[in-house]
C-alpha cells in the first residue's frame, strides 16, 4: 500500500470532478463507461403536422424515412416518428436503453400507450427497453415517439420570456440503442454526493474532509476499465454514508412535484401534452420505487388526462390507491392569488375537490399554491370553509425587498382564521436532489427550535417535466447520513402532520402574504382582467336569475351542467399566468375567446331565467328591470325603445328581485329629486350638480372641484386637479409583463389636455355630462365623458382609450384633501388597510398594490373613494389616490395592451365612514348595473323582491342551486360581512323555503347548523368579515307568488 500523502483540497476536489465529467476525460473515466455496446435503429420514419392528433389517428398517416440530424418544424408543429429497432443477440442479461436526443419535447408510446417523456432540458434522454433482456424476450420493437416543436419553457426568441419565435427549427441529434451499466450509474451518483458534501460542508468542517477522502480513495481503487473493482469502490462509499447522524437531526420531506403551468409561454393545448409526458415518467418511478411519491395539483390538468389519456388516468388512480400519487391543492387551477373575486376563489375549491372526490375518493387536505404572485388575506378563511388547514408555498422568496421571516407559521386571515403554513427552505419547487440544496434547506430555515421538518419538492418544473430517477437514487443515498439532514421519500400528509406535531411554539403572521415583486400584473393585459370582471358578473347573475325562476316556476330546469362548464373556463382563465396577464399572445387569445364565450352563453342563459320568471305566452314584447344586487336601488338606466333608441328612466327596483319598465309616458319620475345641473362657463369649463355632489372641470378635462354640497367639502387638494393622466417610463429589470419597479416613480410625466376640448354632453335633468379629448403622446389618445346622474353620489368618467406604446404605464390621479397614514382597499369578502407612507421597508415594497372594486381614503368625518369596474392597480401615496390603468410590456407577448380599451372609474367622496356613507354599495352598483330584459309577453306589472337584508353591514354575495339538490329544489346562498363589525341581521325572503340550514363552502350541511324560519325570515349573526353559506329547501313552486312587502 502506498505511504499515505498530504492532500491539496482543490486538486483532490478537481481530480473527482474530472472522474465523474461528461466533459473532461470521458475517453477514460467513469462517465465514459456509463453506455456500453451501441447499435443503430433497424429503421426511423417521421410524419410532420400542424396538428396535436390523437395517437390512433397520428400512426395512420405516411411516415417519410428520416435520419439523426434532421431538422423540422416550425413552432407549434408536431413531428411523428416511428422507430424500428432490433436488440442485438449478443445483449442478452444486459440493460438495453433507448438513447434518444432531440430538440423539442417528446413521449414514447409503446402499445398504444404512452409511457415516458424524453426532454433535453429534463434530464431524460433515454427510454429503459428493458432492466435485464432475457432468452425469450422479443428482439424487435416499434415504438412511436411524438416531439412536440417547443422546448419545456416554450419557443421563446432569444430569452426564455421573449416572445415565442414562429419559425423556429428543431433536430434529432441522438437515436440509437445502448447498453446501461447501473452500477456505474450508482458509482457516479455517489460520488457527485460525496463532492456535494466536501463543497458544501466545507474545508472547515470534519465531515467534509471524510468525504473528500473517501472519494478520493474510491477513484484510487475504482479502474473504469475493469467492472470487478466497482465492488471495492461501492463499499467504501456505503461505510460513508451508513454511518449515521444523531437523533436532533433535521428531517427533510421529499416529495416528487412536476410544477405545470397551465398555461404560459405555451398554449393550453400543448398542456395537455406536458401533463402526459410528465405523469408517465412520475409513472414508471412509482413502479420502480414503491417509496417514491408523487404529489400533482390542479383538477383541470388531470381532467384534460382523463379526456385524452385515458389509460395513464386509470394508472394515476391505481396509484393513487397506492398512496403514491396524491393529489393537492384542492382546486381547479393553481389560480391567482390576488385578482379573483371571493366567489371565484370559493368556487376553484368547490370544482376541485368535488373531483378530487369523484376521481380519487378523497379531497385535499392542503392548499398547495407555489408560484402564485401574492396570496389574499381571505385565503385562510376560504380554505377552512372548503375542508383544508393546511397551506404550503415557496414564491414569497422572490419578494425583491424584505425576506418574509418565516418558513413554518400559523397564517391569520382577515376573519381571524388560521391555517398552518409552510414554504419549503429551500425556497424552489423544483429540487433536483443534491447535496447543496438538501443543506439549504436545513441552514435556511428561519424556524430552527421550533420546528425541525421541512419540504423538499424534486422534479422540473414550470414547463413539466417532473423527477428523474437519478434524483430519486441520489436522496434514497442521503437517507440518514451523518453530517447531513435525514431525507425522507415522504408525502405531504406526513410532513404536515410532523409540522402540526411541532407546532407549540409556531409564530403567527396575521393579514395578507404581500410579494414584493410582479406588481405590474395587476395592471398588464387589461382586456382580460376587464374579461374576468365581467364573467364574474355574468354567471353571478345568471346564478341569481336561475335560482329565482327555479323558486318560482315548477317548469324550469335550472341550468347546472351549462354553468358548470363556464364556471370552468372562467377558472381556467384565472390560473396565475393567464388573468395577470403574463403569458404569451396565443394564449391571452384563447383566454378571449373563453370570456366571449361565457359572455355569449351566459346572456343567452340570462334571457331564458327572465322569460320563465316572467311566466308569460308569447305576446307584445315587454321589459323586466332586474336588480341583482341585496338592496333596493333607484337608478338612472338607458331603456330601449322602438327603432333602437334609447330614452332615460329614473327606476326603482327592489333587491334581487325585479320591476316592470316605466311606460315611455311616465319616463319623468312624478316627484322627482333634484335634477342634475350642468353650466358651462365663458372659459370652457363644466359645472355639474345633482344636489348631492357638485363636480368642476377645467377646460382641459381635468377635475379642480369635487364638493359634497350638503357640508360644502371640498374633496381636492388645494391648488391641485384631480382626473389627471400621467404616463410613467415602465422598463423593469428582467419580467416585463410582470414587474414595475419602483423607480417608474421617479419619471412621472402629467399628460397635459388641450383648453377648449371639453364639451357640455348629456344637458341635464335626469343625466348630466360633458366630454373632452386628450392627446396622451403622438401615438395614443383617450376620450372621456364624465357622467352625473340625478341621486347618484359618485360621478363616473366613462374612458376610451387607443393605446400604442412600448413600455410606459397610463394612471390617473386624484389628489384629496384628506389626511391618513392609511388607506383602505377592496378584496375578496371585505376589505384591508395599507400605509400611505414609506416609513418601512415594509412599506415601500408596497408602492403598487391590487384592489378589486374601491379603495378609500378617510379621515375623521370625510373620505374620498375610487371606485372601478375592471382595474386591479392601485396606490395610495400620501394624499393622492391614483388608478392604474394601462402597460405596454414587450414580453412575452408583444402585442399586450395594444389597441383600444373602454372602462370606467367613479369618484364618490363622502361624509363619515366608507361604511355608514355606502361605498361598498355604490362600488357593487357601479360593477352590476340594473338589467333590462326582453320579457317574452307582457312584463309582470308588480315589483317583487326575493331576498332583502336588515343590516347594510352583510351582502348576499350568492344565490345558486345547490350541487347536491335532491329534485334540485335546494338553494345555496352565500354571505359575508362586509364593514368589519359583529352583526345580526334578519334575512328575509319570499321564496317558498321548508328548511333553512348552514353549510360550509363546499356545501355540507352543519349538523348544528339548522335555522329557525319563521315569518319569512331567519336570523344570522356574523363576526367581522365572516363568510357564512346556508341551504334553503324549498317547497313546490307556487301557481302564483305575490309581491313581497319591503
Amino acid at each position: 500500500m502506498a505511504a499515505p500523502a498530504l492532500k491539496h483540497w482543490r486538486a483532490t476536489l478537481e481530480r473527482v470532478e474530472k472522474f465523474v465529467s461528461p466533459r473532461y476525460f470521458a475517453d477514460c473515466n467513469l462517465r465514459g463507461r456509463l453506455l456500453g455496446d451501441t447499435c443503430p435503429l433497424a429503421a426511423l420514419s417521421s410524419f410532420l403536422t400542424p396538428d396535436r392528433l390523437p395517437y390512433p389517428e397520428a400512426v395512420r398517416q405516411h411516415f417519410r424515412p428520416a435520419q439523426v440530424g434532421d431538422s423540422f418544424g416550425p413552432t407549434w408543429w408536431t413531428c411523428w416518428f416511428r422507430v424500428e429497432l432490433t436488440i442485438p443477440e449478443a445483449w442478452v442479461g444486459q440493460e438495453v436503453h433507448l438513447l434518444w436526443e432531440s430538440d423539442g419535447e417528446g413521449l414514447v408510446w409503446r402499445d398504444g400507450q404512452p409511457v415516458q417523456g424524453l426532454t433535453k432540458e429534463g434530464e431524460k434522454t433515454s427510454y429503459i427497453l428493458t432492466d435485464k433482456l432475457e432468452e425469450g424476450d422479443p428482439r424487435s420493437l416499434t415504438l412511436y415517439v411524438e416531439v412536440a416543436c417547443n422546448g419545456l419553457l416554450g419557443a421563446g426568441k432569444e430569452s426564455m420570456i421573449a416572445a415565442p419565435d414562429p419559425e423556429k427549427m428543431f433536430q434529432v441529434s441522438r437515436a440509437e440503442l445502448a447498453v446501461f451499466y447501473r452500477d456505474v450509474h450508482s458509482l457516479l451518483v455517489d460520488l457527485e454526493l460525496l463532492l456535494g458534501i466536501a463543497k458544501g460542508l466545507g474545508e472547515d468542517n470534519q465531515r467534509s474532509f471524510q468525504a473528500l477522502y473517501t472519494a478520493n480513495q474510491m477513484v484510487n481503487v475504482c479502474d473504469p476499465a475493469q467492472p470487478e473493482t466497482f465492488p471495492v469502490a461501492q463499499a467504501l462509499a456505503s461505510r460513508f454514508f451508513g454511518q449515521r447522524g444523531g437523533e436532533s437531526q433535521h428531517t427533510i420531506h421529499a416529495v416528487g412535484h412536476c410544477h405545470i403551468d397551465t398555461a404560459w409561454l405555451w398554449p393550453f393545448k400543448e398542456t395537455v401534452r406536458k401533463c402526459a409526458r410528465s405523469w408517465t415518467t412520475a409513472v414508471q418511478l412509482m413502479e420502480q420505487n414503491p417509496d417514491f411519491v408523487f404529489a400533482c395539483s390542479q383538477a383541470q390538468q388531470l381532467e384534460w388526462v382523463k379526456s385524452h389519456y385515458p389509460g395513464l388516468h386509470a394508472r394515476l388512480q391505481e396509484f393513487a390507491c397506492r398512496g403514491q400519487f396524491v393529489p393537492v391543492g384542492g382546486t381547479w387551477v393553481e389560480m391567482d392569488g390576488n385578482l379573483p373575486s371571493g366567489e371565484a376563489m370559493v368556487r376553484q375549491f368547490l370544482q376541485g375537490q368535488n373531483f378530487f372526490l369523484q376521481e380519487f375518493g378523497k379531497m385535499c387536505s392542503e392548499f398547495w399554491l407555489p408560484d402564485t404572485f401574492g396570496y389574499s388575506a381571505q385565503l385562510p378563511q376560504i380554505m377552512r370553509g372548503c375542508g383544508i388547514t393546511r397551506f404550503l408555498s415557496q414564491k414569497l422568496s422572490w419578494s425583491l425587498v424584505n425576506s418574509f421571516p418565516h418558513h413554518t407559521f400559523f397564517w391569520e386571515g382577515l376573519d381571524g382564521s388560521r391555517v398552518l403554513a409552510h414554504f419549503p427552505p429551500g425556497d424552489s419547487y423544483g429540487m433536483q436532489g443534491n447535496v447543496e440544496e438538501v443543506l439549504k434547506t436545513m441552514v435556511k430555515n428561519r424556524d430552527k427550535g421550533r420546528t425541525n421538518h421541512s419540504a423538499f419538492l424534486f422534479g422540473f418544473g414550470d414547463g413539466g417535466g417532473g423527477p428523474t430517477q437519478t434524483m430519486v437514487d441520489r436522496l434514497k443515498r442521503l437517507h440518514n447520513t451523518d453530517g447531513l439532514p435525514r431525507v425522507q421519500l415522504s408525502s405531504p400528509g406526513r410532513l404536515f402532520t410532523a409540522l402540526e406535531g411541532d407546532s407549540g411554539q409556531l409564530c403567527t403572521w396575521v393579514g395578507e402574504l404581500f410579494l414584493e415583486l410582479h406588481q405590474g400584473t395587476y395592471t398588464t393585459h387589461a382586456q382580460i382582467k376587464k374579461g374576468n370582471r365581467e364573467c364574474e358578473r355574468i354567471l353571478h347573475d345568471v346564478e341569481l336569475l336561475s335560482s329565482l325562476a327555479l323558486a318560482r316556476g315548477a317548469q324550469f330546469l335550472y341550468p347546472a351542467a351549462q354553468l358548470q362548464d363556464l364556471w370552468r373556463l372562467l377558472l381556467l382563465n384565472q390560473f396565475h399566468d393567464v388573468v395577470t396577464g403574463s403569458c404569451i399572445q396565443l394564449v391571452a387569445e384563447e383566454a378571449m375567446c373563453h370570456y366571449e364565450d361565457i359572455r355569449s352563453r351566459g346572456n343567452t342563459l340570462l334571457s331564458a331565467a327572465a322569460a320563465a320568471l316572467c311566466m308569460g305566452e308569447p305576446g307584445p314584447e315587454g321589459l323586466l328591470i332586474v336588480n341583482t344586487l341585496p338592496w333596493e336601488r333607484t337608478e338612472v338606466l338607458a331603456l330601449p325603445r322602438s327603432g333602437g333608441a334609447h330614452s332615460l328612466a329614473l327606476v326603482t327596483v327592489p333587491s334581487m328581485g325585479y320591476a316592470p319598465a316605466p311606460a315611455p309616458t311616465s319616463l319623468q319620475p312624478v316627484q322627482p329629486q333634484q335634477p342634475v345641473f350642468v353650466v358651462q362657463e365663458t372659459d370652457g369649463s363644466v359645472t355639474l350638480d345633482n344636489g348631492i355632489i357638485r363636480v368642476r372641470l377645467d377646460p382641459t378635462g381635468c377635475l379642480t372641484s369635487l364638493v359634497l354640497v350638503a357640508s360644502g367639502r371640498e374633496a381636492i387638494a388645494e391648488g391641485a386637479v384631480g382626473n389627471q393622466f400621467v404616463l410613467f417610463d415602465d422598463v423593469p429589470l428582467y419580467w416585463d409583463a410582470w414587474d414595475v419597479m419602483d423607480y417608474h416613480l421617479e419619471t412621472r410625466k402629467p399628460v397635459l389636455g388641450q383648453a377648449g376640448t371639453l364639451a357640455v354632453g348629456a344637458e341635464g335633468g335626469m343625466r348630466g355630462s360633458a366630454w373632452f379629448l386628450l392627446q396622451i403622446s403622438p401615438n395614443s389618445r383617450l376620450s372621456q365623458e364624465v357622467v352625473l346622474d340625478v341621486g347618484c353620489p359618485y360621478v363616473r368618467f366613462h374612458t376610451e382609450v387607443h393605446w400604442h406604446e412600448a413600455h410606459k404605464f397610463l394612471k390617473v390621479e386624484f389628489p384629496a384633501r384628506v389626511r391618513s397614514p392609511q388607506a383602505t382597499y377592496e378584496v375578496q369578502f371585505g376589505h384591508l388597510q395599507r400605509p400611505t407612507h414609506h416609513n418601512t421597508s415594509w412599506d415601500w415594497a408596497r408602492f403598487e398594490v391590487w384592489a378589486h372594486r374601491w379603495m378609500d381614503l378617510s379621515e375623521h368625518g370625510f373620505g374620498l373613494a375610487l371606485l372601478n369596474d375592471c382595474k386591479y392597480g392601485a396606490s395610495v401615496r400620501g394624499s393622492v389616490l391614483s388608478l392604474s390603468l394601462l402597460r405596454a410590456p414587450k414580453a412575452p407577448d408583444a402585442s399586450a395592451d395594444m389597441g383600444r380599451h373602454e372602462f370606467t372609474y367613479a369618484l364618490m367622496p363622502h361624509k363619515g365612514s366608507l361604511q355608514d356613507a355606502g361605498v361598498i354599495r355604490a362600488a357593487y352598483s357601479l360593477n352590476f348595473p340594473l338589467l333590462a330584459l326582453p320579457a317574452p309577453g307582457p312584463a309582470p306589472a308588480a315589483a317583487w323582491s326575493a331576498f332583502s337584508l336588515s343590516s347594510p353591514a352583510v351582502v348576499l354575495e350568492t344565490v345558486k342551486q345547490a350541487e347536491s339538490s335532491p329534485q334540485g329544489r335546494t338553494l345555496v346562498l352565500r354571505l359575508y360581512e362586509a364593514h368589519g363589525s359583529h352583526v345580526d341581521c334578519w334575512l328575509r325572503t319570499s321564496l317558498p323555503v321548508q328548511e333553512a340550514v348552514l353549510c360550509d363552502l363546499l356545501e355540507r350541511r352543519d349538523p348544528a347548523g339548522h335555522l329557525p324560519f319563521r315569518d319569512a325570515r331567519l336570523k344570522l349573526t356574523f363576526s367581522p368579515f365572516q363568510v357564512q353559506s346556508l341551504l334553503l329547501v324549498l317547497g313546490p313552486a307556487r301557481t302564483e307568488t305575490l309581491p313581497l312587502g319591503l
